[in-house]
């Protein structure tokens, strides 16, 4: 018997995630949107995946630049969640005036004082379902100086931090 859509959803907000900004900029412009579904596949090489709506707004932007950045941000960088995640009035080319941002080496927006950037190539696209999983090869990363990070779990955010 398949799963009803409801009961997964609701399975799902129990999974606690990491709250990314997911950023590029290039030929298709600069773009970006709020996920959760972001993990390694593995450290050598240095290899990540994003899964990412084909309806979302920025999506045509990210596959046309075939870059990206994976902002994990902090809890003082909450604001930015809702900003990109299409739920304020704001439209991609003003969602990037609030915060300051810099580039590494694919020139997609690096958020400065994310806890952590990976700036990465997009090496592989697989389609699933309403999705596409992007496999991306890691070209930079930079580690900030805040150990407090940002999860989604049960609908709402909570603060995380090293003791």
């Amino acid at each position: 018997m398949p799963v009803e859509k409801q009961a997964y959803r609701e399975a799902m907000a129990r999974l606690g995630a990491a709250v990314n900004v997911i950023t590029t900029d290039g030929p298709g412009g600069k773009a970006g949107f709020t996920a959760s579904a972001v993990t390694s596949v593995t450290d050598t090489p240095p290899i990540l995946l994003v899964c990412a709506n084909r309806k979302n707004d920025s999506y045509p932007a990210m596959r046309e630049n075939a870059v990206l950045c994976v902002n994990t941000l902090t809890p003082s960088q909450e604001d930015l969640s809702p900003l990109f995640a299409g739920m304020t009035e704001h439209k991609d080319d003003t969602r990037f005036g609030m915060h300051t941002w810099h580039t590494l080496e694919t020139g997609a927006p690096v958020l400065d004082e994310a806890v952590a950037a990976f700036d990465c190539r997009i090496t592989q696209v697989v389609e699933v379902g309403t999705h596409d999983v992007f496999f991306c090869s890691v070209e930079a990363v930079r580690v900030g100086s805040r150990h407090e990070g940002l999860i989604y779990y049960g609908r709402t955010y909570h603060k995380v931090a090293m003791d």
